[in-house]
């Protein structure tokens, strides 16, 4: 029974490494690719209008692997975006993610999209269809379109449910430069529409997906990517950073002084000893 109990805390602590290294990694360049991204608590305000600000150089970049879409019926054998650099930080309010990924051309049917599970029910990364022992959605897609500018807050729970929210809660920008879209995405952290909108809560994980279509005209005169045929991911993890724990300081520094305290203590009693 000892030793059952021994392999079962081994077990649990060595998951707790792992969760811990799962969100260092990134910042340290541990691995080429990730299974999550770390959204900094910084003190100054998001820069959700500007993917190239200074700013994000201080933010860890995660890079996940994408691959072309092949759930859907209209289905696409190579995809352009092989796949994305994910960056992100909040101020205790506002959330901003950034993705980057190469596209040779710029084009305005160009865009990039995240996905995110709402609620505690599971759902399949494609729009949240019913496939296996995974149920349905629901789903919130954040959709940024460089023809537009502008970004849907929309959701989904399966295939042909999409649909754009009355209330639009997420901002966004992209630019282009050098082969490289920077596209960011900006949302409160919590939102009043718990139902159709993920809720963000720092230090909790959440699950996040990405998809990217490359809207260059064919030949034929039809868009190489669109609508279903697109790059995309499978889920991974997304966490803002918590505010910094300065009661854990606190009872460190308590911790301390109590030592040295009963340590003085000890000496004088054995000086005092020593004497008699």
């Amino acid at each position: 029974m000892k030793t059952t109990q021994k392999a079962s805390g081994h077990v649990v602590h060595l998951g707790r490494i792992l969760l811990v290294l799962s969100v260092l990694a990134p910042g340290f360049g541990w691995a080429q690719e990730s299974v999550s991204v770390r959204a900094g608590l910084i003190k100054g305000p998001v820069p959700g209008e500007d993917p190239t600000a200074a700013v994000w150089s201080s933010a860890p970049a995660s890079e996940f692997p994408l691959s072309p879409q092949v759930h859907w019926a209209t289905r696409i054998l190579e995809a352009t975006a092989k796949s994305v650099k994910v960056r992100g930080l909040h101020d205790g309010q506002q959330a901003a993610i950034l993705l980057e990924y190469e596209d040779p051309t710029e084009d305005p049917d160009d865009a990039a999209a995240l996905e995110f599970m709402v609620g505690d029910k599971k759902a399949h990364f494609a729009h949240g269809q019913p496939m296996g022992l995974v149920e349905g959605g629901p789903v919130n897609i954040w959709y940024w379109k460089n023809k537009t500018g502008k970004v849907l807050d929309m959701n989904a729970q399966g295939f042909g449910t999409l649909t754009v929210q009355d209330h639009q809660d997420v901002k966004g920008k992209g630019v282009y430069q050098n082969g490289v879209w920077k596209v960011v995405f900006t949302r409160a952290l919590s939102t009043a529409h718990p139902e159709q909108d993920t809720q963000i809560n720092p230090g909790e994980f959440i699950n996040i997906a990405f998809a990217i279509w490359d809207g260059k005209k064919l030949d034929s005169g039809e868009l190489k990517e669109k609508g279903s045929q697109k790059a995309v991911s499978s889920w991974w993890y997304f966490r803002a950073d918590p505010p910094p724990d300065y009661w854990s300081y606190l009872y460190a520094g308590l911790a301390v002084g109590l030592a040295v305290g009963l340590q003085f203590v000890i000496i004088r009693k054995l000086k005092k000893g020593a004497r008699a």
